[in-house]
């Protein structure tokens, strides 16, 4: 049985007032939410701070990026074994705010992928098509490139205790959002391709929904078969926004 997994990026936001302040709050609703798992992704240099103040584990970290070396003369970066050490438990790889801005290819993501999968990290793969590709119709051609990426490397079994996070690049921070029914027909399709013959795999592997998921729009989201919840961006900056996506999916049916 799947799990719906709400997770915040909070990308290049946040402070340690409002890390503790974020913190304080969601754990005393955090017993509301035991329908799902929950998880945060601050900045780095505020996981080891919030590691010290969480105080229940219903509450897991996630790191935003990570470098595909181990060690060496790589200035700014960070292994998977540091993010590890500081107590993240999710990674998140592959956002096309890292293709576009940072020049990521699906060989380097794929890298970083197999990498956390060896360090007993759990990747979050960003996957998702243009305005332009959306309009020529070349979404699942897309999600399907950027799949086999991480099935060349890793074989069929890669997405196994693994998640994917379907963000349509021209919903994320726009305010539009593809419809529920458009999402869902995405998340269908990913499930089925990464699949390869394995059942099991398909059904168990979560896959979120991201591109300006909202307190508003979250529940349309939610009842669909195969959306497993939501990388949410700007609505995850405030407590109470968060809470209300996550008692969204809380309230949905379960599969």
């Amino acid at each position: 049985m799947r799990r719906s997994l709400i997770m915040g990026n909070w990308k290049l936001n946040g402070s340690l007032s409002m890390l503790a302040e974020f913190i304080t709050s969601l754990s005393d609703q955090i017993d509301a939410l035991k329908m799902c798992d929950i998880a945060i992704a601050p900045p780095a240099v505020y996981l080891h701070d919030a590691k010290k103040q969480l105080k229940n584990d219903r509450i897991s970290l996630a790191a935003q990026n990570v470098d595909f070396n181990t060690g060496g003369a790589f200035t700014g970066e960070l292994s998977p074994q540091m993010l590890k050490e500081v107590g993240a438990k999710y990674v998140i790889i592959g956002h096309s705010e890292r293709r576009s801005y940072h020049q990521e290819t699906n060989e380097g993501i794929a890298k970083k992928f197999a990498l956390l999968k060896e360090t007993g990290l759990i990747p979050v793969l960003c996957i998702g098509e243009s305005e332009t590709e959306n309009a020529q119709g070349l979404t699942q051609t897309i999600c399907a490139k950027q799949l086999d990426a991480i099935l060349e490397k890793c074989g069929p079994d890669a997405f196994k205790n693994s998640v994917i996070a379907y963000e349509p690049i021209w919903a994320i921070g726009t305010g539009k959002a593809a419809t529920a029914s458009e999402a869902q027909k995405v998340h269908a399709f990913i499930r089925q391709h990464v699949s390869k013959g394995k059942d099991e795999i398909a059904e168990t592997v979560i896959i979120q929904y991201g591109g300006s998921v909202n307190a508003s729009n979250a529940d349309e989201f939610f009842a669909e078969k195969d959306i497993d919840g939501a990388l949410v961006g700007g609505a995850s900056l405030k407590v109470n926004d968060f809470l209300k996506i996550a008692q969204s999916a809380v309230a949905a049916k379960t599969f």
